[in-house]
């Protein structure tokens, strides 16, 4: 076994309902989860620094938004 690797025991099935979708489907699917990863990593991040501003948690935010796409 790859040491590092995940079992994705559910990806043929994923992959097989993404491909049942329209375009549209899936392009509603993709805002959904990116909404729902910005706010899990803001909701986080409050939780991380209960007593930073909300300024100071965007700018956060945002430095982790770039450390992602390095």
């Amino acid at each position: 076994m790859l040491t590092g690797v995940k079992a994705q025991p559910n990806r043929a099935r994923y992959i097989e309902v993404l491909r049942r979708m329209t375009p549209e489907q899936r392009l509603a699917k993709a805002i959904e989860l990116s909404e729902m990863t910005r706010v899990a990593v803001l909701t986080g991040l409050r939780r991380r620094f209960p007593d930073a501003t909300e300024a100071e948690i965007h700018a956060r935010y945002l430095e982790r938004l770039g450390q992602c796409h390095r």
